[in-house]
């Protein structure tokens, strides 16, 4: 499994409106293309100027192609004509996952 996880910066009075622009095309990459497991962009409410990215993707072959589609095109544009000011994305292959929370209700940090 691949994890992209990172923010973009954008003025705080662009944020809300930039959210709500790019509902369809995070609708529409969860939806339409294969092995996308999660695609959020979302606001962080401890931080005005700031957009959370969280991406799950299946596969490495997967990511490709999303980067290849016309969706992460459009998001790019669409984010871009709202005044990003900077952005810090960084990409994580994942070999192993499991549950936090184990069969007694404690947080672990175990995998096994």
């Amino acid at each position: 499994m691949i994890i992209v996880a990172g923010t973009i910066t954008i003025p705080p009075a662009a944020r809300a409106a930039a959210i709500e622009a790019s509902v369809a095309l995070q609708t529409a990459t969860r939806n339409d293309e294969p092995g996308c497991l999660a695609y959020v962009f979302a606001a962080d409410p401890a931080q005005p100027d700031c957009i959370s990215v969280y991406e799950r993707w299946d596969t490495a072959e997967n990511l490709a192609a999303h980067f290849l589609h016309a969706n992460y095109r459009d998001m790019r544009r669409l984010l871009g004509s709202h005044g990003i000011t900077g952005a810090s994305t960084m990409k994580f292959h994942v070999d192993a996952e499991a549950q936090v929370y184990n069969a007694a209700g404690v947080a672990t940090v175990d995998f096994g």
